[in-house]
């Protein structure tokens, strides 16, 4: 068996390595989110899902769902919404929750032309190793007129409260990490990956290019999250 412990991923998000990181946070994963986002993360996951709006009867993809908590609430709408992730420890922490969960590699989608009528990444696309192959992954699932949202980590759009931000994430994140988390190096991984992430115009600069259409975004909390959103024409 793998070991999990005290693992982090490499910014080159090689796809064993950031499962395994993944596999090793899985057990606390929704508590150390709660607890280092503030519990902004609920915020966030009805953002997503009033930016998504899935209605009943559609079909809903939440990619990268982990321990498929952002899929239960998505599930509310009465749209029918599956759970996927790369991690089989995130779905197995979350087995319990009652949405249908499958093990889903984003670059290469087990699921027919046009399937969903919406998909939604949460935290998600940041680790993926090839971002333009997994929207285009992202795109070729989804139904001509369905829409696409992301959520993730950002640049916070006050300057001051920025550098506080970019401070916080390099020292204070992996030290309250080490208080809740069951893989507390992984966060060192987190805080390095978000700086490294684009803004919120290049993240929709990309999109764009691998042919979704009207790309906007929004920023929760300072910039902090963005929700960007696009569809696919018909």
């Amino acid at each position: 068996m793998a070991k999990t412990e005290s693992t982090r991923a490499s910014l080159d998000k090689q796809p064993r390595e950031v499962a395994t990181m993944f596999d090793g946070v899985a057990r606390r994963y929704d508590l150390t989110n709660t607890v280092i986002s503030g519990g902004q993360d609920r915020y966030w996951r009805w953002a997503v899902r009033k930016a998504l709006a899935p209605r009943p009867g559609e079909r809903i993809l939440d990619l990268a769902a982990g321990t498929g908590v952002s899929t239960v609430d998505l599930a509310k709408s009465g749209a029918w919404c599956l759970a996927a992730d790369f991690s089989q420890g995130m779905l197995a922490a979350g087995r319990h929750r009652k949405v249908p969960m499958v093990a889903a590699d984003a670059l290469a989608l087990p699921f027919a032309d046009d399937s969903f009528d919406g998909v939604t990444i949460s935290y998600g696309l940041r680790n993926i190793s090839d971002t333009e192959g997994a929207l285009r992954e992202m795109l070729r699932v989804t139904k001509p007129g369905g829409r696409l949202v992301i959520a993730e980590f950002s640049t916070p759009v006050v300057p001051g409260f920025r550098t506080v931000y970019m401070e916080y994430l390099m020292k204070a994140l992996p030290k309250v990490a080490r208080a809740v988390s069951s893989n507390p190096d992984a966060y060192v991984y987190l805080a390095e990956s978000i700086r490294a992430w684009p803004n919120q115009r290049q993240l929709a600069l990309r999109i764009a290019s691998t042919g979704w259409s009207s790309v906007k975004w929004r920023n929760l909390t300072g910039g902090i999250v963005a929700l960007h959103r696009a569809y696919k024409l018909g």
